[in-house]
């Protein structure tokens, strides 16, 4: 790594959060995010509303990023910022500002994809948090996206399953609004779940070619059996409330690590890394340090604010793009899609 000290300033705005950090080489100086609370009485992200709160954000996000990192503007050797996937009204807040910053300050610009950030935010240097050692899978976990990538470099990935429909966050946001939560009704599931029997109400998984995942039919799964079970007892939710969460956590879960195994017995890697706001789950968390002592395997987990949609992960990725002089130009666009 670099032995002068480079200072990246990272702009995250993919989905409903605005993020800025700066970072010193693989250090975070600072990762400010200003989250939106407005989606919340619509029972989930309105895209029209998420641009809008990005440009009221923007501004003074960044300036508090460069406030807490202790340093100015004329320090910064680069801006790196999220050019997707995601959804394009946010993109392009993120994207426009980030071309004019690094155009004002005549720096480089570093494009970054969101999807490569949330895999290598594990490379973030902090203290009592061990990376990854290279070939490793990763399993990306969120709202919008249940990937497994064979990892063999910063950026030699390869997707080797995904999705064919609803990412496992919107199976737990779905299942939780059947449930009558309020959005987002996953860490809700998460709670109540650590109170009930997993194994009271069986649910069935889907069944999958290879490495890849459904989650659709869950989720008209839990439609159907709530709406029978209510309309036996009325009160079957209020009654059953743990048991239902922790059956539901418990079937998302080993769908989950059942692909895993399939994917190490496949590669032969037995280091796993998992990156999205759904790791932050603690039933996959336990999964995994059961994973560990079962099945040999090494499990990484970055702290729980990489997680989630924030700029410290974009800033990793910028260090590591800005040490290959890997610079994009002002003719950069966001992109809605993106393939890794």
């Amino acid at each position: 790594m670099s032995s002068q000290n480079i200072y990246i300033l990272a702009i995250e705005s993919s989905c409903d959060d605005t993020s800025a950090a700066v970072l010193c080489n693989d250090k975070v100086l600072s990762n400010v995010v200003a989250t939106q609370k407005i989606h919340e009485q619509y029972g989930g992200v309105v895209p029209e509303l998420a641009s809008r709160a990005h440009q009221q954000h923007i501004v003074p996000v960044i300036d508090q990023a460069i406030k807490q990192a202790g340093i100015t503007k004329k320090d910064l050797h680069a801006i790196a910022f999220t050019k997707g996937p995601g959804l394009m009204g946010s993109l392009l807040v993120g994207t426009s500002f980030a071309k004019s910053l690094a155009l004002a300050l005549n720096i480089p610009l570093i494009a970054v994809n969101h999807m490569q950030a949330h895999i290598l935010a594990h490379f973030i240097k902090e203290d009592g948090y061990k990376t990854p050692q290279f070939p490793f899978l990763a399993m990306t976990i969120s709202g919008g996206h249940t990937q497994i990538i064979e990892v063999r470099g910063y950026f030699d990935m390869k997707v080797i399953g995904e999705t064919i429909d609803d990412a496992v966050g919107e199976a737990f946001d779905k299942s939780a609004k059947i449930l009558g939560f309020p959005y987002p009704g996953g860490p809700l599931i998460d709670k109540y779940a650590k109170l009930g029997n997993p194994k009271a109400f069986p649910f069935t998984k889907p069944k999958v070619d290879g490495l890849n995942f459904s989650f659709s039919g869950l989720k008209t799964g839990v439609l159907y059996f709530i709406q029978k079970k209510v309309k036996e007892n009325p009160d079957f939710i209020t009654t059953n409330r743990d048991d239902i969460c922790a059956s539901i956590q418990y079937t998302i879960v080993n769908i989950l690590t059942d692909k895993l195994k399939k994917a190490v017995k496949q590669t032969g890697i037995t280091q796993i890394a998992i990156g999205g706001g759904v790791s932050a789950n603690s039933g996959i968390r336990e999964a995994l340090q059961k994973a560990e002592q079962n099945w040999g395997w090494t499990t990484y987990v970055p702290k729980f604010e990489y997680t989630t949609d924030n700029a410290a992960m974009i800033g990793i990725v910028g260090y590591l793009k800005y040490l290959n002089k890997d610079f994009t130009d002002m003719s950069v666009v966001a992109k809605a899609r993106m393939k890794f």
